[in-house]
């Protein structure tokens, strides 16, 4: 029975790229997404036409139980979650606090934070019996950062920051090892860059700044570190990382 990697945000860009790096280190990938079953099969298609194993599933995880029940079924049918990638967005666009609505500043608390804890709440207890287990969380600059007009964004990564380092507090001394990790800059990613850009802009931007200019995050690149801080030994582990392209300014420069 192979480890199994559970990501949820498992899109085209950071998610997905890192199933696809886990499967080909040996680990079972369970890919997780919203929306776009065309998408989701193909990434798993991608996962298994490389002789890897993967299961793709089609729901909301804010939704009551659903996380929970999902870990559930994955430990009970599939294998034991060694390593899981908590990747959903939170993102509601850039807005001044007339134009942010109580619904948009309560959802982004709900998938930053409130599912973050409620994954952590049904998986710690089954890794801690198991004295191993891996927790990487996709943060932003928004984590370590207030702008004007984020106040949904700001709000959300910061106490997911927080959560994080809560949960580290806790469960690091049980060999539960918690990462945080800010994307600090602009990836080349089509589910998430590409559909806020456009396809005019977006292909305009790669152009320019990205590809072989290498000044945009690459998802590749960025699975390659997430797989390496799942493989660290506990005497040193990473607990909080930030990852930008070599030409941008970091967020303290801003």
């Amino acid at each position: 029975m192979k480890p199994v990697c559970l990501v949820l945000g498992a899109g085209a860009g950071i998610g997905g790229t890192v199933a696809i790096k886990f499967a080909k280190e040996g680990y079972h990938s369970c890919l997780c997404r919203r929306t776009d079953q065309g998408g989701l099969d193909r990434l798993v298609k991608i996962i298994e036409d490389d002789d890897g194993s993967a299961t793709g599933f089609l729901i909301n995880a804010i939704e009551d139980d659903v996380i929970e029940n999902l870990i559930t079924s994955i430990e009970n049918d599939i294998g034991p979650i060694e390593v899981v990638v908590y990747n959903l967005g939170a993102q509601t666009g850039m807005k001044l606090l007339n134009e942010t609505t109580y619904k948009e500043f309560e959802w982004g608390w709900r998938i930053a934070n409130f599912g973050l804890f409620r994954t952590a709440k049904v998986l710690c207890p089954i890794m801690e019996e198991r004295s191993k287990g891996t927790i990487l969380v996709t943060s932003a600059t928004a984590a370590v950062r207030g702008n004007k007009n984020q106040h949904s964004h700001t709000s959300a990564m910061g106490g997911r920051r927080m959560l994080c380092q809560s949960l580290s507090a806790e469960f690091s001394s049980k060999g539960i090892h918690v990462a945080h990790i800010v994307i600090d800059g602009a990836v080349d990613a089509p589910d998430t860059l590409g559909k806020m850009l456009g396809p005019k802009i977006y292909k305009q931007l790669r152009e320019t700044k990205g590809m072989e200019h290498d000044g945009l995050l690459l998802p590749e690149k960025i699975a390659e570190t997430y797989y390496h801080l799942s493989q660290q030994h506990r005497s040193s582990w990473t607990h909080e990382i930030d990852m930008r392209a070599f030409s941008d300014l970091a967020w303290w420069n801003h």
